[in-house]
């Protein structure tokens, strides 16, 4: 089913216990492995931990401080943010919430004086928007639901709330956890659920999150005067019919940039078809170093990324000499091998990439010293042999279409 490394294994578990749940980015079916699709070598310890800790007593309950925390590399939940659920073991209620807020309060008819927050078997939460009152504000909230990526910035990949439940016994004997937890993030298919008396361990699926990708790679070179394009329909056609000419008036209609509640997108028309293009140039060839330029193109005209992330895999990233217009990390999975790193936006300058449109492109340039035992730009070694681009692989160009040039071949 395309998750991997599923361990399921039933425990009783006390109140002071923090209830981990390991995030999926499709949906989890419990009792099915199939561990070589979804395991990332690229990320190999990436999750997300959800931790529920009850940190004090009430007449009718206790108080729980509620930490996420993104120890993915280069994955993170965007804008609009996640969604976060549960069901409730008896018939809980929340009194009051502190640094995020549920979307319905359900029927609380039965409460006269004080009125609880959230009465609903199954709450929703959503984070606080930044800017709120300071007395409605906890630790780590409070940030749209946004998680930056461990990798990028591990101050901004945690958020926290806090949550006073009531109807729910006052002793470890009465008091029972929430079960059937869930965390949704923007786009297809993101989502996890797990019990509390269950332990539930998966990567990443691309396959389950979506049935496309969702960007393609292009190629060009100094020594080759053609451009190799994304594959055609890479990110599949279905949203042509919908798409719009980025030469008409119906790009730049008032409202188009809109984001509908859906998070549906509205594409230029392209013959790709992707939400985002990458594109991969070889620029200058010297004595001792290579210079490379990279390109990020969002053709999505209502969605912008906030605190982009893109990896690339190539031999000569263990030389890196200079990123201009980005900063860069090394990824080193497994310490022998150097041959990834994440690329992403300077904070207050380019780590917004913005929707489709005259500023909906991001780019750097990178120089590399070239390591004369292994340096080539034969059969296209001088090209990337993956990229992600927030944590999707994209679709690069067959090998067959690549720029070679017998000219260079050092």
């Amino acid at each position: 089913m395309g998750f991997g490394r599923t361990k399921i294994q039933q425990q009783e578990c006390s109140l002071f216990q923090k209830l981990n749940i390991i995030f999926l980015a499709a949906l989890c079916l419990i009792m099915i492995s199939t561990p070589a699709e979804a395991y990332d070598p690229l990320d190999p310890g990436g999750n997300i931990t959800i931790k529920w800790d009850v940190m004090s007593w009430t007449p009718d309950g206790y108080v729980a401080a509620v930490t996420m925390n993104n120890f993915q590399m280069y994955r993170q939940i965007n804008t609009p943010g996640w969604t976060l659920s549960w069901s409730w073991a008896k018939k809980e209620v929340i009194w009051t919430m502190v640094g995020a807020q549920t979307t319905e309060q359900g029927d609380c008819s039965k409460f006269k004086g004080n009125t609880p927050h959230c009465c609903e078997k199954n709450p929703v939460v959503l984070d606080l928007l930044p800017g709120v009152p300071y007395n409605q504000q906890f630790t780590n909230c409070c940030k749209g639901g946004v998680l930056a990526s461990w990798g990028q910035d591990p101050t901004a990949s945690v958020s926290a709330f806090q949550v006073s439940v009531g109807v729910a016994g006052t002793s470890n004997k009465t008091v029972k956890l929430p079960k059937n937890f869930s965390l949704l993030g923007p786009g297809p298919g993101r989502k996890t659920q797990a019990l509390m008396t269950w332990n539930v361990t998966c990567t990443y699926s691309q396959f389950l999150a979506s049935r496309n990708p969702s960007c393609c790679v292009s190629f060009s070179s100094f020594y080759n005067g053609s451009i190799t394009p994304c594959p055609s329909c890479a990110c599949g056609c279905h949203n042509r019919k919908n798409c719009v000419m980025s030469e008409s008036k119906q790009a730049h209609k008032a409202g188009i940039n809109t984001p509908k509640k859906d998070n549906a997108p509205l594409l230029q028309c392209t013959h790709h078809m992707c939400p985002v293009r990458v594109h991969w140039h070889v620029k200058l060839n010297y004595k001792d170093y290579w210079r490379i330029k990279i390109a990020i193109t969002n053709f999505n005209y209502r969605r912008n990324y906030t605190q982009w992330t893109l990896v690339a895999q190539h031999p000569n990233l263990n030389n890196i000499t200079q990123v201009f217009s980005f900063d860069y990390k090394p990824l080193v999975p497994y310490q022998s091998i150097n041959d990834t790193g994440m690329f992403y936006g300077m904070k207050f300058y380019n780590d917004l990439l913005m929707e489709a449109g005259q500023f909906g492109n991001v780019q750097s340039e990178v120089l590399l010293r070239k390591d004369k035992n292994t340096f080539s730009f034969k059969q296209g070694w001088a090209f990337p042999r993956k990229v992600y681009f927030n944590g999707d692989e994209c679709m690069l160009p067959p090998p067959g279409y690549i720029p070679i040039s017998a000219k260079f071949c050092l």
